[in-house]
């Protein structure tokens, strides 16, 4: 889903996991609510609904109803029954004589002892048995060091009892009801790290210890060493003791640990480094050439390129034309790190579309299903009764010859604010992050260049939400006046529908997504080669994992951004 956070919730505080607690309170001065919740909620006044802070929906006993989905870009909100039946079809909570803040009671919710180490850069609900776990509200799992541990869901005929399985789909915990469980409010702090660290916490600050005895701060600045003998951590700067840490109690953060920035070390050796084959001084794509002379490699000596991997086949005239990659040119000071690449088509207008966004740099937009561009910047979106929306034109695509780099437009988490128009080159790793197949492996260091034209509020550090079509809609559907076939599931789109069909079989998987692809887009072959791409380019990989850095945004974006 991309939305922006609704100002009117806003004003209730940070947005997040409310506790929803089932005790009942006695009525309150209006006589008409006899449920409190513990953190303001939203009431509105006709329809008898509480809104929580995580979008649930309660009567005025506190009995969960439905949910509430936010109207992208406005103050309005559409309600659901838990059988996704409208209960109410758009209520405006800005408007005074509809909606009323309902006053939470503090005293009512759950919460995790203040003593204990457990944080978490997001909210989440904390489990605590023979194994505790962090659950989250995209339905992963991690232990207490945010590593992933696997994932939930509800209990069949339920909204609030799960159960949790292991990434094998082996049965951890089950019946656990998720409103009884305390909730540890997400600080927003995340660790950059070059290897495992002990993450340890206490008044003094928050410290991550390496295996060579290094202490540094969140942001991975050096701030002193841990003494074994002494246990304690020793301040850089004049050697004084700072805080005790007793390691065998501490979690353990890794590369795939929930908070985590991973940061590779720098490993001073040529072959770590990306050189990119140079056609010219400039960075645009230059379209092959048909004479013989075209083959030959540029004369400076300062574009040779030395590595003989590089050098050109003589004998074979039907040897690819090389040389048509753009030059990729990392940031100096931008942001780099790893996780995993998501899918998403939802045919709204983009995020940086919009003016208050974009700050004079648009993204386009279009009607006429997504074929014509429109500069009518302070237009409505399709998705919230507009006509403006994403433009076709913006499907991923290669470049002939350049067959191990291909270009997207992505969204970035809601939380990276500022990002319209930045690019980032994303390696690919060969795995997967729930699961690893032949069709991850195949995709191991293929590279994708994307430029990011929208935000997510569920969208998450590291995480890079590819626009392809047939990706999933996700909350919100625009795609209904665009003439095409069924875009499968909410989440996840036709690869999704795909890998339950064949029972997750790799190759029966791709077969399928491809054929969805001709049926599903056979009236817009625009459409049709964006979705072919997951397929073509990465091999029907879902969600694989990779390693990212903020580069210079190339040509071949820049002219469809």
């Amino acid at each position: 889903m991309k939305y922006p956070l609704l100002k009117s919730l806003l004003a209730l505080g940070t947005i997040g996991l409310a506790c929803s607690c089932s005790e009942k309170s006695p009525t309150n001065k209006d006589g008409e609510v006899s449920f409190v919740p513990c953190e303001d909620a939203l009431y509105l006044i006709k329809e008898g609904y509480i809104i929580l802070q995580d979008f649930r929906v309660t009567d005025i006993n506190g009995n969960q109803v439905g949910t509430a989905y936010p109207v992208q870009f406005t103050n309005y909100v559409i309600i659901k029954d838990l059988n996704q039946v409208n209960l109410v079809n758009q209520v405006d909570l800005s408007d005074p004589k509809r909606v009323k803040t309902l006053p939470g009671d503090p005293t009512k919710c759950s919460v995790v002892p203040p003593s204990t180490q457990v944080t978490s850069c997001v909210n989440a609900w904390y489990l605590a048995a023979d194994k505790n776990f962090l659950i989250y509200d995209d339905y992963t799992v991690t232990d207490e060091a945010g590593a992933t541990a696997g994932i939930w869901n509800f209990v069949p005929n339920s909204t609030s009892t799960i159960f949790i399985s292991d990434l094998s789909g082996n049965l951890l915990v089950n019946n656990i009801n998720l409103t009884s469980l305390p909730i540890i409010s997400g600080d927003g702090i995340f660790y950059t790290i070059t290897e495992p660290a002990f993450l340890h916490i206490d008044n003094t600050g928050r410290y991550l210890i390496y295996s060579d005895l290094s202490v540094t701060d969140p942001s991975g600045n050096l701030v002193g060493s841990f003494d074994i003998a002494t246990g304690t951590i020793k301040s850089k700067a004049n050697g004084a003791t700072i805080t005790q840490a007793d390691l065998s109690k501490l979690p353990l953060l890794t590369p795939d640990s929930k908070c985590a920035y991973y940061i590779p070390p720098v490993i001073p050796s040529s072959s770590s480094v990306y050189v990119p084959p140079i056609v010219s001084s400039s960075s645009a794509y230059v379209p092959p050439v048909q004479s013989s002379s075209s083959a030959n490699p540029p004369k400076s000596s300062s574009s040779q390129v030395k590595s003989s991997s590089s050098s050109q086949p003589k004998s074979s005239s039907s040897a690819p034309v090389t040389g048509q990659c753009p030059s990729i040119k990392v940031k100096s000071g931008g942001k780099s790190g790893s996780g995993w690449a998501t899918r998403y088509w939802d045919c709204c207008k983009p995020h940086c579309s919009w003016p208050e966004h974009a700050n004079g740099n648009y993204s386009r937009q279009c009607t006429n299903k997504g074929k014509n561009e429109s500069t009518d910047w302070g237009g409505g979106s399709v998705c919230s009764g507009g006509g403006l929306m994403t433009c076709t034109s913006q499907i991923p695509f290669t470049i002939d010859g350049c067959n191990e780099m291909g270009f997207a437009f992505a969204a970035v988490p809601a939380s990276d604010g500022g990002s319209c128009g930045k690019c980032y080159q994303l390696t690919f790793t060969g795995k997967g992050k729930y699961s690893t197949d032949d069709n991850h492996r195949s995709i191991k260091g293929k590279k994708l260049i994307i430029m990011t034209t929208n935000i997510g509020g569920d969208v998450q550090q590291g995480q890079f939400d590819i626009m392809i079509p047939g990706g999933g809609v996700g909350m919100f559907n625009g795609c209904s006046s665009m003439g095409w076939g069924p875009q499968g599931e909410q989440y996840g789109g036709l690869l999704s529908d795909c890998e339950k069909e064949s029972n997750y079989k790799p190759t029966a998987t791709l077969k399928c997504y491809k054929n969805k692809c001709e049926s599903v887009f056979s009236s817009d072959s625009e459409a049709k080669k964006g979705c072919l791409f997951l397929a073509n380019f990465m091999s029907g990989a879902g969600n694989p994992l990779h390693d990212y850095v903020e580069v210079e945004c190339p040509e071949v974006l820049k002219a469809k951004y």
